[in-house]
C-alpha cells in the first residue's frame, strides 16, 4: 500500500473523507461525485459502502457542496495527497479534471470514471447506458406524450457536464429528424443539478412561451424542479416533464402527472461497480472481451478509448416507481 498522508485542508465538502486514518491492510478508494446531499448520490454512496464492506475495500464517497468542477479538482488533490489506491470520479467538467487525473495516475493511483466517456487520464470509464440510447429513449417518450408536435425545452446539469450534454445532443437530433413539428426552445439550460433553479427556469420559460408543452431534463434534480413548476401553474396533463430522477424523491409527482416518466440506471449499483472495478485493478485483474463484471454483466470493452458501455436501463413510471423507491433509490 502507498504511504498515507494527511488531507489537504480547505475543501468544502458535504461528505467528509473521514477523520480516522485509512485502514492499512485494505485497498483504499475515494469516489468524487458531482455534488453531495442529493438522493441520486446518496444511493450511490450506499452502494459504495456496501460493496466496500463485502470486498474488503476501504471505500468512501466525496460529494462537493456544489456542482463546481474546481471543488472536484481539490477533492482529487486531497485523495492524491492521502495516497489512496484508487480514485473514482463522476465528472462535472472533463477538461477541468484531466490535469489532476493525470497527476493521480503518475502517482500510481488507479482511476475509474463514470459518466465521463471523453476522459483520457483514466484506467477505465464505465457507463450503464449508451449516450445515444439514453437520449433517444427519453426523446421517444416525450414525442409520444406530446403527440409528436409542439414546443419543448431542454435542461442539463450544466453546460460542461459531458454525459448530460451527450444525452441532450442525441435527444435533440432524434426529434429534429423524426418529429419536425416539435420545436426546441432556446438551446439548453444548465440548471438540472438544482431543484430551485430548475423550477424557476421552468416557470420563466412557461411564462415566456405559452405554447410550451414539454421539458426534457437531464440531471436528477431537473425533473423534480420542472415538475414543481408544472404543479404551481396547474399544468399537469398539459405540459410533460421527462428525465432521469430518483424515484423516492419524485414518487408522488409522477403519480400526480407532474412528471410524466423517464429512465434511469441504479445509482447504488453504479456505486458497487466503482468498488468492484477498483478492487479488480488493485488485484491486477485484466478487463478483456467477455469479462463478467458484477453490476455490468459480460462486457465488450473499447480498449482503445478505455470505455465500458452496457445497457442497464430501468423505466420509471407509475407502475414501477413504488418498487424502485422502496429499494432506496
Amino acid at each position: 500500500m502507498k504511504r498515507r498522508s494527511a488531507l489537504l485542508a480547505g475543501v468544502a465538502l458535504s461528505v467528509a473523507l473521514g477523520t480516522g486514518a485509512w485502514a492499512q491492510d485494505k485497498p483504499t478508494m475515494g469516489v468524487v461525485v458531482k455534488i453531495g446531499g442529493i438522493p441520486w448520490f446518496n444511493a450511490m454512496e450506499m452502494g459504495i459502502k456496501e460493496k466496500g464492506e463485502e470486498l474488503g475495500v476501504d471505500a468512501t464517497m466525496i460529494g462537493p457542496t456544489s456542482a463546481d468542477p474546481s471543488l472536484q479538482v481539490r477533492a482529487i488533490e486531497d485523495l492524491i495527497a492521502k495516497g489512496v489506491d484508487v480514485i473514482g470520479v463522476v465528472p462535472n467538467d472533463e477538461a477541468a479534471l484531466e490535469p489532476v487525473l493525470e497527476k493521480a495516475r503518475a502517482a500510481g493511483i488507479k482511476v475509474i470514471s463514470h459518466e465521463g466517456p471523453g476522459l483520457k487520464n483514466v484506467d477505465w470509464n464505465f457507463e450503464m447506458a449508451s449516450a445515444t440510447g439514453f437520449g433517444e429513449a427519453h426523446a421517444k417518450l416525450l414525442a409520444e406524450k406530446m403527440g409528436g408536435k409542439g414546443e419543448y425545452a431542454m435542461f442539463v446539469g450544466s453546460l460542461t457536464v459531458p454525459l448530460h450534454n451527450a444525452w441532450a445532443d442525441a435527444a435533440a437530433a432524434y426529434l429534429a429528424e423524426n418529429y419536425p413539428d416539435m420545436k426546441l426552445i432556446g438551446e439548453r439550460y444548465g440548471v438540472a443539478e438544482n431543484v430551485d433553479e430548475s423550477r424557476k427556469t421552468a416557470l420563466d420559460l412557461m411564462a415566456a412561451n405559452p405554447e410550451l408543452k414539454g421539458f426534457l431534463a437531464f440531471g436528477s434534480q431537473g425533473p423534480i424542479g420542472a415538475g414543481r413548476a408544472i404543479e404551481e401553474r396547474r399544468k399537469t396533463g398539459e405540459v410533460f416533464v421527462l428525465g432521469p430522477f430518483s424515484p423516492g424523491q419524485g414518487r408522488e409527482m409522477i403519480k400526480a402527472d407532474a412528471i410524466s416518466g423517464g429512465f434511469m440506471w441504479n445509482p447504488a449499483e453504479a456505486g458497487r461497480v466503482f468498488v468492484t472495478m477498483g478492487k479488480m485493478l488493485v488485484d491486477g485483474t485484466e478487463i478483456t472481451e467477455g469479462t463478467d463484471i458484477p453490476g455490468l454483466g459480460v462486457v465488450s470493452p473499447d480498449v482503445e478509448n478505455r470505455d465500458i458501455i452496457t445497457d442497464n436501463l430501468v423505466t420509471i413510471n407509475k407502475d414501477t416507481v413504488d418498487e424502485l423507491a422502496d429499494l432506496g433509490l
